[in-house]
């Protein structure tokens, strides 16, 4: 398990929530009701309404954007080299600690 830190956009509100290994990023926001991330296909990487920022701090624990996630990213508004798509992070016991930021529209 993995305690996540979901960071609102405009109001800096935290969502702390502990996700079980293998779940996505996207599938805890949907869980646990998260403002901020739509995830419209269901984790299939074929939209961007779950962009997210990973803090800089955590960004190579996540891995490296597969070539479908960086051309997904090119549908998502104020994309940064921080962007990442939330389906494509999948929880393990080394994101314990991570932190999330929302972008301030997903569409």
């Amino acid at each position: 398990m993995a305690k996540v830190t979901y960071i609102e956009h405009g109001t800096g509100k935290e969502h702390h929530v502990e996700l079980t290994n293998g779940m996505t990023i996207m599938e805890g926001a949907l869980k646990y009701a998260i403002p901020g991330i739509e995830g419209d296909c269901g984790g299939a990487c074929a939209c961007a309404t779950c962009h997210v920022y990973v803090d800089e701090s955590w960004y190579e624990q996540c891995g490296p954007r597969d070539e479908l996630e960086a051309d997904m990213l090119d549908f998502a508004f104020d994309v940064s080299e921080w962007s990442r798509l939330a389906c494509q992070i999948r929880v393990t016991d080394a994101l314990d600690g991570l932190i999330i930021r929302m972008p301030a529209r997903q569409y």
